[in-house]
């Protein structure tokens, strides 16, 4: 008999870390559709906090992550927002400059009104970090880790070191990265946010999101209660198909991420890209940092700046064939999004950047539609 706590991450994920159903021998498990059910020992009452289907890929993900439990969410956003509505009137939280920007903007419209004090702080500047910790009153700090959309690198141990010295918990997005390249919690993180939508479902067709836990705690079981009770859970059918695309991550995530590494370095030298922004590259300001706390790889996003600024971004974008342009990431189709447009007028991103999500598409294709629409072929 294996001993499931000795298996490689890998063989956990191609298992949905069960055996098969002892109750039919079935391989693949059950979809439970059912909205509410008879009290008996399972202790099930009602599917917006107990539906089952969901626990196999959360107890996937904590596994993987190496936390001690995991919930999902109807989206990547209610799983962000849930970590920041757990908090309590008139907590200070630090957040990253550098974020998902549909995060960042509920923070600035809504989080004051939630009675939440939020500051935005460059957090790879260590010493502008611990300026604006408030021990004793800060609560949370949140980073992400490849940053969205220029991949700048955080160092994961030293923001957690200031973190807890304040008394605060760090959350760390690592939606880019994945447990296959980067696990936050073994860097001292005590959350870890995904938007399961991308690398974790892998396949363009699920809406949902995960936060995982390093401590089964109060303020986890705070958290629970009010996913609960504000009730953004995710649906049967969407956890089946989140817990299908899991089985498949390690192949997808390193093979992403190893043609990401190999289209930089043949087109850092481009005379149609300004600059290639992706922590693979030696110049790269956090390349040090990714060596240290990533693992098999430096992620499948990417970005470039086009010389001849906006608008011969937008034409290359349009330009291309394999490389859908769409937004989101992470699926098994490669996406390129001329960004600042998407983001709006209160958008920080270069005009010029386009930022591409590798898929699992031959390389040399990958390479040879961008080429084109570079060259203006």
């Amino acid at each position: 008999m294996l001993d499931d706590d000795a298996l490689a991450p890998e063989t956990l994920a191609a298992h949905g870390g069960l055996g098969p159903d002892p109750a039919t021998g079935a391989v693949v498990p059950a979809i439970h559709p059912s909205t509410t059910y008879v009290p008996d020992a399972a202790g099930l009452v009602y599917t917006r906090p107990d539906n089952p289907t969901p626990r196999p890929a959360e107890q996937l993900l904590a596994r993987l992550e190496g936390g001690a439990d995991a919930a999902t969410f109807a989206s990547g956003q209610a799983a962000a927002t849930a970590v920041f509505c757990s908090l309590r009137t008139g907590d200070h939280v630090v957040v990253a400059r550098t974020m998902y920007f549909v995060l960042r903007g509920w923070l600035l419209d809504f989080a004051e009104d939630w009675g939440l004090d939020v500051e935005l702080v460059d957090v790879t500047d260590l010493d502008a970090l611990g300026r604006a910790l408030r021990p004793g009153r800060t609560k949370l700090v949140w980073i992400e880790t490849p940053a969205n959309p220029t991949w700048e690198i955080v160092d994961i141990a030293a923001v957690a070191d200031l973190a807890h010295d304040a008394g605060a918990r760090l959350a760390v997005d690592s939606t880019a990265a994945t447990p296959v390249l980067s696990r936050p919690i073994e860097h001292g993180a005590d959350l870890v946010v995904h938007a399961a939508t991308k690398f974790l479902n892998g396949h363009s067709d699920v809406l949902a999101g995960a936060v995982v836990t390093a401590a089964a705690d109060e303020a986890w079981e705070r958290l629970l209660r009010w996913r609960a009770r504000q009730g953004a859970v995710l649906g049967p059918f969407e956890a089946w198909l989140l817990l299908r695309g899991m089985r498949t991550l390690h192949l997808r995530v390193r093979t992403a991420s190893d043609t990401a590494g190999w289209l930089v370095g043949r087109l850092e030298e481009h005379p149609a890209v300004a600059e290639v922004l992706h922590p693979s590259r030696p110049g790269h300001p956090g390349h040090e940092i990714a060596r240290r706390q990533m693992t098999g790889g430096f992620g499948a996003m990417w970005s470039i700046r086009v010389t001849g600024g906006h608008d011969e971004a937008a034409r290359v974008a349009r330009a291309t064939r394999l490389w859908r342009r769409a937004t989101s990431l992470g699926g098994v189709e490669s996406l390129i999004e001329h960004r600042a447009p998407v983001e709006g007028p209160t958008s920080t991103t270069a005009p010029d950047l386009l930022r591409l999500s590798t898929g699992i598409e031959a390389r040399e294709d990958l390479l040879a539609d961008l080429e084109r629409a570079l060259s203006r072929r």
